[in-house]
């Protein structure tokens, strides 16, 4: 009697959202050099920088932090959304959000995010604090300002999955992968900016 043998079935990790861990290893290294950055020229201007923080409006700055880092929570719904494979909304009410809704609200609340950010510079600029004004400006607008631009990227990442995903006839794996990997990233300049606030506005 024959028997036939089952032959074991090999789950490999997807290479997209692998490649984009990997790349997110390398941005790790960016940030950590301008991290490295803001410290040394904080340890050499100590006086400085002890003048300066003051002008930071703390109040306004936890705000725009909240939102970054709800929108973190939005994006992972979109996710979970993706995963059942809803990309729009089958009703009313939250829960039958699909991804396109959760990402539209990521994506407003890391405008909102971006904005403020841009309110903050001008505020800034009107107090004097200039990038090629005194190592704080320079260290602060560096940091801030490359963080900044990693983030509407992703604006621009967002509205990539939704578009695909409205182009796209029956939603499938390609389009749930576009999701979690965006989310990936998402996450990643929400962790940044955590640290970059607590850097900047908390430790004195």
């Amino acid at each position: 009697m024959n028997t036939k043998s089952a032959v074991p079935t090999v789950k490999r990790p997807n290479i997209v959202a692998v490649g984009t861990i990997v790349w997110l290893g390398s941005e790790v290294m960016f940030f950590a050099g301008l991290f490295a950055i803001y410290f040394t020229l904080r340890a050499m201007n100590p006086d400085l920088w002890a003048e300066q923080v003051e002008k930071h409006n703390f109040t306004f700055a936890l705000i725009n932090t909240l939102v970054l880092v709800a929108s973190s929570f939005t994006a992972q719904a979109g996710v979970f959304a993706a995963e059942r494979m809803q990309p729009r909304a089958t009703g009313r009410g939250l829960r039958k959000w699909g991804t396109v809704e959760w990402f539209y609200l990521t994506f407003f609340m890391g405008a909102i995010f971006v904005a403020g950010q841009a309110y903050e510079y001008a505020t800034f600029v009107s107090e004097g604090i200039l990038f090629n004004g005194d190592p704080y400006g320079s260290a602060f607008y560096l940091t801030t300002g490359f963080h900044g631009i990693h983030v509407t990227l992703g604006l621009v990442a967002f509205l990539l999955v939704i578009g695909r995903i409205y182009a796209v006839k029956n939603f499938g794996h390609k389009e749930e992968t576009s999701a979690v990997v965006v989310s990936y990233y998402w996450h990643f300049v929400d962790i940044v900016w955590i640290i970059l606030f607590i850097v900047i506005y908390v430790l004195r």
